[in-house]
């Protein structure tokens, strides 16, 4: 297609548009690619389509490389296959819900995993049909309580996801690995510089997951300032900066109790201390607690949570919310405030928070993380010596005829056991818990592993719930 820029449908902007928070945002707007609609809703121009469409063809030709097969869902469903899976409650105000003209419940879509399951359950009847990977590219709505970064975290958005169907463990690991390595091709052929880190799995669960998240420019004017990584859609930014070295500020004194007055903020706090009383803190010396309400889908209970940070990070409320789930957090507005006089905006600490009976969470710092790690780990290892933890066995997949299978000899509990009917116990249930949750054996149904777009890339693999 040949564009002129004589007839071209096309008007710049010199400002920065006044709602544009990130880079991206704002040069999409003035440069014409984007429009604004509504809040997290946007119009895609001619040169903003004509860059989707060409996106949306490299992912194709990756994922046809890898070997999947795509299909395309309806973005209007019914109410019951969310029904079934326990959703439709899971999901509470993300969802958008509408009736039709008889009463009938219905949803926009915001993930197909009950679509892709049902359609395999319904034309797949034998094992040797497997393993398959089935993908769509689709628009996809979720009603975002805080849209922001433009198309990066949008109430309506276009999402390329992706399912593969497995017999085992070890196809389900291999279509991972596939998945990841179509994710690096994608975006080495979009040119984009990228880290895979390590993530939570959120509501999709899974026992694995990675992000590919953008590094973005370091600020101009606070080049000393920790760089945070900008995570790709729908991702919100990490809240752990990269480990910088100790201030001289950080060395033990004793402890003083001062009431710094109109300091309602982290910088105004830090530039007080230093001023008037000789010190040289920065913000990582302080501490930032941020109030939420976690409210449960499905009933009317709001419980007030605190969150405490090192003053120069954000919360991850991705990792929040996984924490939470099905909890789901929301910040405190001003009228929240107002319902508990207790809470000061900006002069809330840690020592009031017991006395109103708030529970308060901690992310220790990274440094500290080894040592809760050992512990756990030399926990671990004092429960196996003293028989009362599951012991781990390699799993075999059998196929064809097997002979009797005999029953292996009993093993007596070790005599340093303090009890000795209670670690077969444990034991016991711990095992049934472990046989709860492993994936598909070789003759049952198949596991499905979703794995998310390179617009939304988390690669999960987990088993999703039958509908």
């Amino acid at each position: 297609m040949l564009l002129r820029m004589s007839s071209l449908f096309l008007r710049t902007l010199r400002d920065d548009p006044a709602d544009a928070e990130v880079p991206s945002h704002k040069l999409l707007v003035r440069a014409g690619y984007v429009r604004r609609v509504a809040p997290g809703i946007y119009s895609w121009l001619p040169l903003g389509k004509l860059v989707l469409e060409n996106v949306t063809k490299i992912v194709r030709e990756e994922m046809n490389r890898m070997g999947g097969q795509e299909v395309l869902f309806p973005a209007l469903l019914p109410r019951e296959y969310y029904e079934a899976t326990g959703r439709w409650t899971e999901y509470g105000d993300l969802l958008f819900r509408l009736q039709d003209r008889k009463g009938a419940d219905y949803l926009l879509g915001p993930t197909h995993e009950e679509l892709f399951t049902d359609l395999v359950k319904g034309e797949y009847s034998s094992y040797k049909d497997y393993p398959v990977t089935l993908y769509q590219i689709q628009t996809k709505y979720r009603d975002e309580a805080r849209p922001r970064a433009g198309i990066l975290r949008g109430r309506e958005f276009v999402m390329k996801d992706s399912y593969s169907f497995d017999l085992d463990d070890d196809g389900l690991k291999r279509s991972y690995e596939q998945h990841r390595e179509t994710y690096i091709r994608t975006f080495d052929r979009l040119g984009i510089d990228y880290k895979i880190v390590f993530a939570q799995s959120g509501a999709m669960g899974g026992s694995a997951s990675e992000e590919f998240l953008a590094p973005p420019r370091p600020p101009a004017r606070t080049p000393s300032s920790p760089a945070t990584p900008a995570a790709t859609p729908p991702t919100p930014k990490p809240s752990s900066p990269p480990r910088r070295p100790p201030s001289p500020s950080t060395t033990r004194r004793r402890s003083r109790s001062w009431t710094p007055p109109d300091t309602p903020t982290i910088e105004s706090l830090v530039s007080h201390v230093n001023e008037h009383h000789g010190l040289s803190i920065t913000a990582a010396d302080t501490l930032k607690n941020v109030v939420v309400k976690v409210v449960t889908p499905g009933s009317d209970k709001v419980e007030t949570l605190v969150i405490g940070v090192p003053g120069d990070r954000e919360v991850d409320f991705k990792r929040l919310e996984a924490a939470l789930s099905p909890g789901e957090p929301a910040i405190f507005e001003a009228e929240d405030f107002a319902k508990h006089p207790g809470l000061v905006r900006g002069y809330i600490g840690p020592q009031v928070l017991r006395g109103l009976g708030i529970r308060y969470l901690v992310d220790p710092p990274r440094r500290h993380r080894h040592r809760l790690g050992h512990r756990r780990q030399r926990a671990g290892q004092a429960r196996r010596r003293c028989g009362r933890g599951p012991r781990l066995r390699p799993r075999r997949h059998h196929r064809g005829r097997r002979g009797p299978r005999r029953r292996p000899p009993a093993r007596a509990a070790a005599p340093s056991c303090p009890s000795t009917a209670a670690s077969r116990s444990a034991t016991s249930s711990s095992s049934a818990a472990n046989t709860l949750t492993r994936p598909a054996s070789t003759r049952s149904a198949p596991t499905a592993s979703p794995s998310a777009s390179p617009w939304a890339p988390t690669a999960s693999a987990s088993p999703a719930r039958w509908p």
